[in-house]
């Protein structure tokens, strides 16, 4: 009988007080005076203590404009205390958050805000026309909006719009919460092979294990300070050195709004930070960056990228000249990193993705064009024959949100297929060799060709298109686009307006050149076939054969 109750008793304590937001609050205790966030932007800086404070009166505030248990709280914010802020206080008060890219354009954030119809939405005052678009082609609108910011902020008849400093309640009242481990806390969006965004839903159990996963690996304790350079919305900016591993152990989070190369460098130094995360080309940044200057770096305990392989002779560069310690992490929103390429396997493995993480089983499948493989049915351990990656980890979603078509397509016997081609060794090092989707990455972020190629069409004068990617010194890839014109008067200023107008199209994703061709490359059924076009594509645009337009800046 005694032993059947300590098990219920456990069994209730493990579900509904071993929650990510717990491990926080204890740590407002036994790290009350102990910094947990620093603006570099302000001076100003956060005691474990002063935060939790401050995350109470928010989420207050946030029942106090109607949001209830369950509902969600989007924001689109650049990296910054108040995203910080929020991560936490929609938990604190049961709500779902849902960070949403701040690089969206206007009619892909109407799509978000229409899937997850937020009770409340904050955003960034500098992001304000595109949000008044955003709003104006939605067919949701929150109750509340938040402005965050001092810029004009958007106007819509009957919605209460505030700014973010009025958010905060002079009291703190939360009501009743009961949440368990399983209970949704946060949800990503991630794009599909269409391009458009589907949301990952994360519950509290993800939440602790991708935590661990973090201080196990780097690994990260109390004393460390973190400075994550990518966007905090992609589950890499969030989870790996973000916000949720630096605020479960007790560290510091140094927030930085934009990155830059020389920016990054100076805080190192400024605020003693230990661990520096982010895309390999944030790391060829800093590296050209420390060359031209060098700064006192020996506080750094490591540097961790993601989102793309590690050439051998940039890790050689990055651990000469930056810190010896380079991390690289593989994986996906849907399931956060799932192998790690440690110091000790550079630069010998340096290509490679790594092995798996702790708590993670990864397997290279076959392939096959009808139905996703059984997990047992893995390639060879040759380092040469090419399947797909498929994983399974206790830090993996298991659904998405209101899309069940690419659920059924992603999700196989407990499995994720990831949708990457690799090879795996006998040692069961994973190595990236493509897509199945012809996703291609630019600056860490995903561009689907997909998208792009409908946008492109949607002009008058484009009779079809085929998007790839081709290599970058800066962006790693850069989009460029093969069209084949309806009309000869087309020229590549044209297709740059409609781009640049196309309400459907961030930024990152309009092709920087083109080339006009008779002809696509194509499969006998019609397929466009994008892996010869990417061959075709290197040597063409090494060789001049793309135009840019008149204005090809890259901006994010």
């Amino acid at each position: 009988m005694t032993a059947s109750y300590n098990a219920r008793a456990y069994r209730e304590y493990f579900e509904n007080d071993f929650t990510y937001l717990n491990g926080f609050r204890r740590n407002t205790k036994r790290y009350a005076h102990q910094v947990a966030l620093s603006d570099p932007g302000t001076g100003r800086q956060w005691t474990y203590a002063q935060l939790g404070e401050r995350v109470d009166r928010i989420a207050t505030g946030l029942a106090d404009a109607g949001v209830q248990t369950g509902d969600v709280v989007a924001y689109q914010l650049f990296n910054g205390v108040e995203f910080a802020e929020l991560y936490l206080a929609t938990q604190a008060v049961g709500a779902v958050g849902s960070p949403v890219n701040f690089r969206l354009a206007a009619g892909e954030t109407a799509f978000v805000l229409d899937k997850c119809t937020p009770a409340v939405f904050v955003y960034d005052t500098e992001l304000t026309d595109m949000v008044q678009e955003a709003l104006r082609l939605a067919a949701h609108t929150p109750r509340v909006i938040v402005a965050v910011g001092d810029g004009d902020t958007v106007e819509v008849d009957g919605v209460t719009v505030m700014r973010y400093r009025y958010l905060a309640a002079d009291r703190i009242a939360l009501p009743p919460l009961h949440r368990t481990v399983w209970d949704e806390t946060t949800r990503l969006y991630t794009s599909g092979t269409t391009g458009m965004p589907k949301g990952v839903p994360l519950n509290s159990m993800i939440e602790i294990f991708s935590a661990h996963d973090v201080i196990m690996h780097f690994p990260l304790g109390p004393d460390d300070k973190t400075l994550n350079m990518t966007p905090w919305f992609h589950r890499g900016g969030l989870h790996a050195g973000g916000p949720n591993p630096t605020f479960y152990v007790g560290g510091e989070v140094v927030p930085l709004r934009s990155f830059d190369a020389d920016r990054v460098l100076d805080l190192v130094a400024a605020y003693g930070l230990t661990f520096l995360i982010g895309a390999p080309t944030n790391l060829a940044m800093l590296a050209a960056a420390q060359e031209a200057r060098p700064r006192d770096l020996s506080s750094l305990r490591g540097i961790v990228t993601m989102g793309a392989p590690l050439e051998k002779e940039a890790a050689l560069r990055y651990q000469k000249v930056l810190n010896p310690r380079i991390f690289n992490g593989y994986g996906t929103t849907e399931a956060f990193w799932n192998t790690f390429l440690r110091p000790a396997d550079l630069p010998d493995r340096a290509g490679s993705a790594g092995r798996a993480c702790t708590d993670d089983e990864v397997r290279v499948v076959h392939v096959y064009p009808d139905r996703l493989a059984d997990p047992d049915d893995v390639v060879a351990h040759d380092g040469h024959d090419v399947g797909e990656v498929i994983v399974r980890s206790p830090k993996c979603a298991n659904a998405y949100f209101d899309t069940p078509d690419q659920e059924r397509a992603k999700f196989h016997q407990g499995w994720l297929h990831i949708g990457d081609l690799a090879t795996w060794d006998a040692d069961e090092f994973v190595t990236i060799v493509g897509r199945k989707d012809d996703m291609l990455i630019s600056g860490g972020e995903n561009v689907h060709p997909v998208q792009v190629e409908e946008a492109l069409n949607a002009h008058a004068q484009v009779q079809d298109s085929l998007v790839v990617g081709v290599p970058d010194e800066k962006w790693g890839r850069i989009v460029v686009a093969y069209i084949v014109a309806e009309d000869p008067s087309l020229t590549v200023d044209h297709l740059d307006a409609h781009c640049r107008s196309h309400p459907m199209l961030s930024s990152f994703k309009r092709p920087r050149a083109y080339r006009f061709v008779e002809t696509l490359p194509v499969s006998p059924t019609g397929k466009k076939l994008h892996y010869k076009a990417t061959e075709a594509a290197a040597a063409e645009f090494a060789a001049g054969l793309f135009s840019a337009p008149s204005d090809s800046r890259m901006t994010r």
